[in-house]
């Protein structure tokens, strides 16, 4: 089922800000694109890499020259996690001048943005927003200027899922579900579909809530139930400190869970013990290709610190709007819509995709296998 696009108070407010479109072709002065990042709150650890890469790639475009010898100009704003900051943001940026935005990160900050940049016509790329639907309106049209370059909570649910029966071969799975959360129910109810489909049996279902610290109770209904795999559907604040408990409570089936497990502090909540972890992935660092060795070269010298998933895909939703904006040859969001439109074969430091007529990214999921606190494996998974 696709998500509605609504317009909630709070956005109908945030439109009464400036929605002058300040779209024309090159003209003397760089063009200037924007980002809306969750920099701080509860989602910072998507956001603050995003920014960094974000920048990184503006950074060294106009160290290669920018476009035509011009530099190209960018503001960052952070949206502090919150939805209603996001589409305050985003009236920001309109009042700005961009001509193109990445970001936000998060499916509830995107429906707030998208309804300002949309009436603003400006084309704006998600690094890492994976609901279903997203890029759709309420009647299932394709919005116009939003795309991005992640898959959906359904697809990496599906190969999750998958992922446990065929390759793990596990045929008796728990599902563990954030029941507040529109990220973790998608992608548990797709997993639950693709493990039934390949010829598994989901036989325990229990719910956590954001913010939740004691799992003992969970973790004894499962230590008491016959599961061969786990498949934790939430972010890694919990995911961490589940781990650990339930290690230390003597659960040892193999845990699978979405790309909300990207985050190092996964591991620190885990308390070293993240063995036999499993979550799928639009990035991997073992993937082999020039441009990413470059890139994680790169990032690494910039900031002294690995390059995750999110900056990963925020490096290549600039990469994809710089690219549009250049093939369009003008900053007019029409031109740049139909560039974007046209993308085939891009390729990005997260693999070479294409965009489809939802604009999504046609490429394949990965399920990384992390032992030891340390991803030892990366496999591609195509959702059959």
């Amino acid at each position: 089922m696709f998500k509605k696009l609504s317009l909630t108070a709070m956005t109908v407010l945030a439109l009464g800000a400036q929605l002058a479109s300040p779209f024309t072709a090159f003209a003397e002065s760089a063009f200037k694109l924007g980002g809306n990042f969750e920099t701080s709150g509860p989602h910072a650890a998507y956001g603050t890499p995003m920014k960094k890469a974000f920048e990184l790639y503006l950074k060294q475009y106009n160290e290669q020259g920018g476009f035509e010898g011009k530099e190209v100009e960018w503001v960052v704003y952070d949206n502090k996690s919150d939805i209603t900051e996001s589409a305050s943001v985003a009236s920001r940026l309109v009042s700005d001048g961009v001509v193109g935005v990445v970001g936000p990160g998060t499916t509830g900050s995107v429906l707030a943005e998208a309804p300002v940049l949309d009436q603003a016509k400006i084309p704006h790329v998600l690094p890492a927003a994976s609901g279903d639907g997203l890029t759709l309106d309420s009647q299932g049209d394709v919005l116009e200027y939003l795309y991005r370059v992640c898959f959906e909570d359904s697809y990496q649910g599906a190969a999750g899922g998958q992922f446990a029966a065929t390759e793990l071969g596990k045929t008796k799975a728990a599902v563990l579900e954030d029941s507040g959360n529109d990220f973790a129910k998608g992608i548990a109810a797709s997993f639950k579909e693709a493990f039934e489909k390949n010829g598994g049996e989901v036989v325990v279902n229990e719910s956590f809530a954001e913010g939740d610290q004691d799992f003992s109770a969970i973790i004894s209904t499962l230590l008491s139930n016959d599961v061969d795999v786990i498949y934790f559907a939430g972010y890694y604040t919990e995911g961490g400190m589940f781990i650990k408990q339930a290690r230390e409570m003597g659960l040892d089936q193999p845990i699978v869970s979405g790309d909300g497990f990207t985050s190092p502090t996964l591991v620190e909540l885990s308390g070293g013990m993240a063995d036999d972890i499993y979550y799928t992935s639009g990035f991997s660092e073992k993937l082999e290709s020039e441009k990413l060795d470059a890139f994680l070269k790169s990032y690494k010298e910039e900031y002294g610190e690995d390059a995750d998933q999110f900056a990963a895909l925020s490096f290549d939703a600039t990469g994809l709007l710089v690219d549009a904006i250049e093939r369009a040859g003008s900053t007019d969001p029409e031109a740049v819509t139909k560039a974007l439109n046209e993308t085939k074969d891009f390729e990005g430091v997260t693999g070479k995709f294409s965009i489809d007529e939802l604009h999504n990214p046609q490429k394949p999921v990965l399920v990384l296998e992390m032992q030891q606190g340390e991803v030892v494996k990366a496999t591609p998974v195509e959702v059959n």
